[in-house]
């Protein structure tokens, strides 16, 4: 277990089972830190089926992180509140699980947080000894809470206190509200705590004892032991889960720098007047003087003619071939795309989600391409039921799939492609790839990225990191 993070879960002391789960680890890749609790409700083994679906599609969807991480975490609780709600369509048993969650990727490297949350577990950020909740609750009494109508000794003790209004599984889809998912960013600096619990901590433990058990000397399991211990010493009514991530670098210290009295009295006194330098005998004259100038004169316009020839010569040449037509102009106007390739690009082009199911069934094997996709969208999961291939036409050189620059989290999810010089093009770490082929591509990925202009840039290229295997990646549901 690493130092800078721990999660802890406990049944509590009235529950018979535990419906929350948690993760506490790293990425796949190594740069992020995952953590988040999920607090399973429903009854029955129902709770405990809808957190643990929650937390394997998290895992599965955040095994690499790349691009805009935000979009990142709202698909994956799409993704998420989909295979719940499934679940429940196909067992009628299961008809009322769902589950609230928070979850936070930590970039320690470089100093940031992100987070997506849906019902009443809860974010906190220690700083510099004071406790702030990022998180809101998705309840009437969180509400009131937070917005002050209640003070937080009233909103522990109100009877409605886990009426939820928001949670993974109530609905099929949760794409078409904006505003489902709760999403943030902010700074996570050296010394910064971040805590996520589930409500029966917070239902029962208080902000002030919270902060004085989070500001100890104890370290991250000795804490997070505290504060489950505080829950159940004063009933224990509920699952407790905590996680804890610690920025451990260390604070930057800048200490007060002393006025020099010496220079101070110096600058209040009238500027002296420097001696004029004596010049020795033996050093050179610091200017070379030259005997006469006509010659460095002639030279200098012998040389202005020359080069005023060769840029009216230069110009004339430019506009001579500017009037020829290129080929390569007639070709690009002559060519027109296929059937096939008119239908892909307008239905990507008329996309109204974010998700994009392509069957084989409903295009000729394989789609032959004679010209670029071009995918414009912000994010974009393009899931293939079925063997899709797209296949260079004889004649194309391009490539196969172009993201624009704007794009910022795009899945190709088990598809190939045969025979392209370069099949996908893509922007800083907009794309990611699972279950794809790439057959006699001469480049399968070009990646530009993309910088301010006259800027200082800084920094790695580390988003885009990928892995092979003999055999498809199973999906976990």
């Amino acid at each position: 277990m690493a130092n800078n993070f721990f999660g802890i879960t406990d049944t509590g002391r009235q529950r018979q089972n535990n419906e929350d789960v948690f993760i506490a680890e790293k990425s796949g890749d190594g740069n992020f830190i995952i953590a988040c609790v999920v607090d399973g409700v429903g009854g029955y083994a129902g709770g405990e089926i809808a957190a643990e679906i929650a937390r394997a599609t998290i895992l599965e969807q955040l095994q690499y992180i790349a691009g805009d991480i935000v979009p990142l975490l709202v698909n994956t609780f799409t993704i998420a509140n989909q295979r719940i709600y499934d679940e429940k369509v196909q067992n009628k048993d299961l008809e009322n699980m769902a589950c609230v969650l928070t979850l936070a990727v930590v970039d320690v490297i470089n100093n940031k947080f992100y987070y997506a949350h849906v019902g009443d577990t809860r974010l906190y950020l220690l700083r510099d000894y004071s406790l702030i909740k990022i998180s809101k609750d998705h309840s009437f009494v969180g509400f009131l809470e937070d917005s002050g109508r209640l003070t937080e000794e009233a909103a522990m003790d109100h009877p409605k206190r886990n009426e939820i209004n928001k949670a993974l599984g109530f609905a099929g889809q949760i794409g078409q509200d904006p505003d489902f998912v709760e999403t943030g960013n902010s700074p996570f600096l050296p010394g910064d705590i971040l805590l996520i619990c589930s409500d029966g901590l917070t239902d029962l433990v208080d902000k002030s004892k919270i902060t004085n058990i989070l500001t100890s000397s104890d370290n991250l399991p000795e804490k997070g032991k505290k504060l489950i211990d505080a829950a159940n010493n004063r009933g224990g009514k509920d699952n407790v889960t905590v996680v804890l991530v610690h920025n451990d670098k260390e604070r930057k210290q800048h200490s007060a720098t002393k006025p020099v009295v010496a220079a101070v009295k110096a600058a209040e006194q009238p500027e002296a007047i420097a001696p004029a330098p004596v010049k020795r005998p033996e050093e050179p004259d610091p200017v070379v003087k030259t005997k006469g100038n006509g010659g460095t004169v002639a030279v200098l316009t012998l040389l202005c003619f020359i080069f005023l020839g060769g840029f009216i010569w230069q110009f004339k040449k430019n506009a001579d071939q500017a009037a020829i037509p290129k080929k390569t102009d007639t070709l690009v106007a002559q060519h027109i795309k296929n059937s096939v390739e008119l239908k892909l690009q307008d239905t990507i082009n008329k996309l109204k989600g974010h998700t994009l199911l392509l069957s084989a069934a409903d295009f000729q094997q394989p789609i032959v391409l004679s010209d670029t996709l071009h995918i414009n969208k912000d994010s974009l999961y393009i899931k293939t039921k079925g063997a899709v291939v797209f296949k260079k036409d004889s004649t194309y050189s391009g490539p196969a799939i172009a993201l624009a620059a704007n794009c910022k989290y795009v899945v190709l999810d088990s598809v190939a492609f045969d025979g392209f010089r370069t099949a996908i093009i893509t922007h800083n770490d907009a794309l990611v790839l699972k279950n794809v082929q790439f057959n006699n591509c001469l480049t399968p990925v070009q990646a530009l990225y993309m910088f301010p202009n006259k800027k200082y840039i800084s920094g790695r290229l580390f988003g885009s990191m990928f892995k092979t295997d003999s055999v498809p990646t199973k999906a976990t549901h």
